[in-house]
């Protein structure tokens, strides 16, 4: 005899199965990258970075200079310097970054947006918090009962990469940009190999978060290989265990509702890549 499933089952399983696409459709995600064709570079030479604002192997659009609240380039003796607009360029949907690498040694060069707004039917908004990879506040809608309500969220996007010039490794890879959230790696990237875990620090106003949860992926030989998903520790330290070689990135959104304010939530993305030979 077949059973009649209640409705609150029927919603459940919505849910969850909202919950599952975060795993399934989460590279689709409306994401911001630096992503070098190659992180190894020669000493005193000239490199391009690509600013992507999309997936993490195609650029939607290319990111406008007003939208740059900061680009900085940290040289391995921890000079910060900030590379001028005159140095950035457009071809086709991607923006790029022209720099010169110094002496050998590891850097980090970051970037983070102002601040946009944007406006979703509540349909939208709970498929938007499954691509993105955002399950606990489409589990927070689901238990407060806002499944049905609209949102307006105001996003600002902060993104890293660490690359290595030459053969000597130096600590600048752990160097804090000060960004509103960020990500800092606990190890070298470059003084890792397959099937050793990077630890990353997770971090918001410069205070870690716990319980995070936390993307990664990496692009080897044209295709794009997802990691598991993990939560960040009590300390606000994420582990993730480097499975193959290739081009990987580690990614977060933080979101909080806000209220009494013209919008009801406030997401901060976070973005890191290296490379692995």
């Amino acid at each position: 005899m077949t059973t009649l499933k209640s409705s609150s089952s029927i919603k459940h399983i919505g849910l969850l199965a909202l919950l599952c696409a975060c795993l399934l459709v989460a590279a689709n995600a409306h994401d911001m990258f630096l992503k070098f064709d190659s992180y190894f570079l020669n000493p005193n030479s000239r490199a391009t970075v690509r600013l992507i604002n999309g997936t993490f192997r195609t650029s939607e659009n290319a990111v406008t200079r007003d939208r740059m609240a900061d680009v900085s380039l940290v040289k391995p003796a921890g000079e910060r310097t900030h590379p001028p607009l005159t140095d950035w360029r457009d071809l086709g949907n991607t923006a790029l970054l022209t720099l010169q690498t110094g002496e050998a040694g590891t850097y980090v060069a970051g970037l983070y947006t102002k601040p946009r707004e944007l406006t979703m039917n509540a349909a939208a908004f709970n498929r938007y918090l499954a691509q993105e990879g955002l399950p606990d506040t489409l589990a927070a809608r689901k238990r407060d009962g806002e499944l049905t309500r609209e949102s307006r969220e105001r996003y600002s996007k902060h993104v890293k990469a660490v690359f290595q010039v030459g053969e000597t490794h130096t600590d600048t890879y752990k160097t804090v940009l000060g960004y509103p959230v960020e990500i800092i790696p606990q190890q070298n990237p470059y003084e890792l190999k397959t099937g050793q875990t990077l630890e990353v620090l997770c971090v918001k106003g410069g205070q870690p978060i716990v319980g995070q949860y936390v993307l990664a992926g990496r692009e080897f030989k044209g295709k794009e290989v997802a990691a598991p998903s993990v939560r960040t520790d009590q300390q606000g330290v994420a582990r993730i265990v480097l499975k193959g070689p290739g081009r990987w990135y580690v990614k977060f959104i933080h979101m909080s509702p806000v209220k009494d304010a013209p919008i009801n939530y406030e997401s901060k993305w976070a973005t890191l890549t290296f490379e692995l030979r």
